[in-house]
């Protein structure tokens, strides 16, 4: 009764329907996750081409930036030339005026004398008899006259060239104190649009040059701001640092600010402009991408529909078969019209016979997983005991099970993925050794390669993270040039259960070697643990160069298969 209300649940969720119905939903279902992975993909390359944009913004930002403080070092030069002339150390003002006025006229530049109070006393825009009042920017002036610096001033308004100006203003020595307390450079704001320029822009991007105030210099572009505007002071804020790019979200379309500082001066360089408009390309590939998806998904519904009218007729003949199967029969192939339906309907007449031999199979890899499961909880049981035995903490217990199971599941990861038929030597130090980092790279191998086999690779990569553990602590490894070389030879003498090898652990440039007063469960594994698994010798060496270990073991201890014949290229090494 239960049986049937679950199979009634489940026909409620998968309704009775043709093939090409659950085709057409198979394609569909296929498709989809495709199309969104190519959306995903698009959405990365949008963010991707984002990035390209906001480096390429800053970029522009700081190009404007180089050709502002270009044109203002050149302001700034100027004025350090003006200030040494003969005229001004003599106090002849019409003179220094005249030559002044002649020598800048094609440079679109002026040149003012202030006296301390703002009274200007020059200015060649024009002639010298002209009465002239104070500067319109005294604050920039009295800055200048307290820090003995040159500085450029924000824009303001001029009162005699009825224009936004700005100054690049520098304080006078004493030998020129008579002809005011600081010179003047003044030039139109408009004067530095030749210096910026929206070519290279995307469309409907503008670029503008900001002084220390936040009001603009000048501008250019789509959206440019006239001379002495407030820029937005919440986006100023934002921009910190020497050259970035931030994004604006708050108003009908996402805007993208670049931005650069002027070196050595108060103003910054900064370029805006609509995201959509420089993403213009993206955008009409993402429409073109959503007509694509429902073009496609279409044609794939269609072909399922086809397929489905082909495949009805093949697959009731090879469920027949299969509900047979089911049954024990042994039952022959059917022929179809679908090459791939009669490869099926082989295969299953072969499974017939092969179920047998599989089942069989079966129970042989189980019985090898259970005896390989034992080896291993054998080996961590004895690694519990040993620890155990030690007057340590729990925190200290827990820390020595923790590492040397990570070396012993290191070695049987890489076990596993050979399907237990054993790992190379090689290859198994360079596992051990990938857990310490750079450490490995220390590491020297000598020694033609072999197989090992898998009670091997386990009872060796122990001893080997034993050993590398100890030498990252306070052996070679824990000094910057100390090395480790590990290597192993046939030795030319055969022992009486034929073959023997030596395996050698070498430590280089660490710190001086001493005997330790006390022993631990590490000299356990690399002397009693080590020998008595491979049935041979192990020889320890505090040389004070570095610690010396030394296996010698019978070869088929080592080798993956007894009855291999030892490789005659591992002799003679």
């Amino acid at each position: 009764m239960g049986q049937a209300y679950t199979m009634s649940k489940l026909a409620r969720l998968f309704p009775t329907a043709p093939i090409g119905a659950y085709l057409m939903a198979l394609a569909i279902g296929i498709a989809l996750p495709l199309l969104v992975f190519v959306g995903f993909l698009m959405m990365q390359f949008e963010e991707h081409e984002r990035e390209i944009l906001a480096a390429d913004t800053a970029e522009d930002a700081q190009m404007i930036a180089r050709a502002v403080d270009r044109e203002l070092q050149d302001m700034a030069t100027t004025l350090r030339l003006l200030v040494t002339s003969p005229e001004l150390a003599a106090g002849d003002i019409r003179s220094f005026h005249n030559r002044t006025q002649n020598s800048l006229k094609s440079d679109s530049v002026y040149v003012l004398l202030a006296d301390a109070d703002g009274q200007l006393r020059m200015n060649t825009r024009v002639p010298f008899d002209t009465p002239l009042g104070k500067t319109s920017n005294m604050a920039a002036l009295e800055a200048v006259l307290k820090n003995r610096v040159t500085e450029v001033s924000d824009v303001f308004h001029g009162a005699t060239s009825n224009q936004w100006v700005f100054n690049v203003a520098a304080p006078l020595d004493r030998e020129s104190s008579s002809a005011g307390a600081a010179m003047i450079i003044t030039q139109n704001a408009e004067g530095l649009k030749s210096l910026i320029s929206t070519d290279g822009l995307p469309e409907a991007w503008s670029a503008a040059v900001v002084d220390g105030s936040g009001h603009v210099v000048t501008s250019v572009g789509a959206r440019a701001l006239p001379p002495g505007a407030a820029f937005p002071a919440d986006t100023l804020r934002l921009m910190n640092g020497f050259k970035g790019t931030i994004e604006d979200v708050s108003g009908k379309s996402r805007q993208m600010y670049g931005y650069a500082q002027i070196t050595g001066w108060a103003w910054k360089a900064v370029v805006w402009g609509p995201i959509a408009s420089a993403q213009a390309n993206i955008i009409t590939t993402w429409r073109q991408l959503v007509f694509g998806s429902i073009v496609f998904l279409a044609i794939s519904a269609l072909s399922a529909w086809l397929v489905a009218r082909q495949l009805r007729i093949p697959i009731r003949q090879i469920a027949e078969m299969a509900e047979r199967i089911g049954s024990g029969e042994i039952v022959s192939p059917v022929q179809t019209k679908i090459t791939e339906a009669n490869q099926i309907a082989i295969a299953l007449s072969n499974a017939s016979f092969d179920r047998s031999q599989a089942e069989d199979r079966i129970h042989l890899i189980l019985h090898e997983l259970v005896h390989r499961t034992k080896n291993i909880l054998t080996l961590v049981q004895a690694m519990m005991r040993q620890l155990a035995r030690k007057d340590t903490s729990m925190e200290e217990f827990q820390k020595a099970i923790s590492t040397r199971l990570q070396g012993l599941g290191k070695s049987i990861e890489a076990l596993a993925r050979e399907q237990w038929a054993g790992v190379s030597i090689r290859r198994l130090v360079e596992i051990q050794m990938s857990t310490f980092g750079e450490a490995a790279e220390r590491v020297e191998l000598q020694g033609d390669d072999f197989v090992l086999k898998a009670e091997a690779v386990q009872n060796l990569g122990l001893v080997l993270h034993e050993l590398a553990t100890n030498s990252v602590k306070y052996g070679a490894l824990s000094a910057q040039r100390g090395t480790v070389r590990v290597a192993w030879r046939i030795l030319d003498d055969r022992g009486e259960d034929g073959p023997v090898l030596r395996l050698t652990w070498q430590e280089r440039g660490g710190p001086t070697v001493r005997e330790p007063s006390q022993t631990g469960f590490g000299t356990t594994i690399i002397k009693r643990h080590a020998a008595a698994s491979f049935a041979g010798e192990v020889e320890v060496n505090f040389l004070p160069q570095g610690l010396q270990w030394t296996l010698t073991a019978p070869w088929s201890a080592f080798e993956r298969n007894e009855a291999v014949e030892t490789p005659a290229d591992l002799y003679g090494m």
